[in-house]
């Protein structure tokens, strides 16, 4: 069975308080289920001590080689996060800066720890900014490892200037759902093929 984790990147760090990205999260937990792709955790990143920086711990308090080692330990990552000013919350960019770290840390064969994985995106807001938001996203991912699947993002934005969140919705949007079915799909297939047949690196 293939091992998927969630990452919520709110700006929520009580975990006792709503949040709209889980309720996105949740739509891809029971897309992924069809496909047998268990999601071990979802965890809300704000509720962590994760230090500025670019290594793989920053010392004395730096929650992040616990987090790594469980990123790593999942064949599909789920990026979840709002859009705030138009783009990815400061705490999804202070995961990536982390990850930054995965660039130094290649085998004999010049991959990142991270090869072989795929990553796909979970985006609330209700603003604009969900396509910036999931390139950023890629582009950053693909920079430290990741594999991206075709349709790799479920997203959701409410009126513009408005103040309705995904999470008070009365019910997900048909679009939303087929989306995550196919985000789930996808990214199920990709991650089985790469777990059955690594990359090869260099030489």
């Amino acid at each position: 069975m293939l091992k998927a984790l969630a990452l919520n990147c709110t700006l929520k760090a009580d975990t006792a308080e709503p949040s709209s990205t889980d309720a996105m999260i949740a739509v891809l937990k029971d897309a992924f289920a069809k496909h047998d792709v268990e999601i071990s955790e979802t965890v809300r990143v704000a509720a962590l001590d994760i230090k500025p920086g670019v290594s793989s711990d920053e010392g004395d308090g730096d929650e992040w080689p616990a987090l790594r080692e469980k990123i790593l330990a999942a064949d599909i990552l789920i990026f979840g996060g709002p859009i705030w000013m138009g783009q990815i919350s400061s705490v999804a960019k202070r995961v990536l800066e982390r990850m930054d770290a995965f660039i130094s840390e290649t085998d004999d064969q010049g991959r990142m720890p991270s090869y072989g994985k795929v990553a796909v995106a979970a985006i609330v807001g209700n603003e604009d900014g969900a396509h910036f938001s999931s390139a950023q996203l890629f582009q950053a991912l693909n920079d430290v490892g990741y594999t991206v699947p075709a349709v790799a993002a479920c997203y959701w934005v409410g009126e513009a200037m408005g103040s309705t969140d995904f999470q008070d919705l009365d019910k997900t949007p048909k679009k939303v759902t087929d989306t995550a079915a196919m985000v789930a799909g996808n990214a199920a297939h990709l991650a089985g093929l790469l777990k059955a047949e690594p990359y090869p690196g260099q030489g």
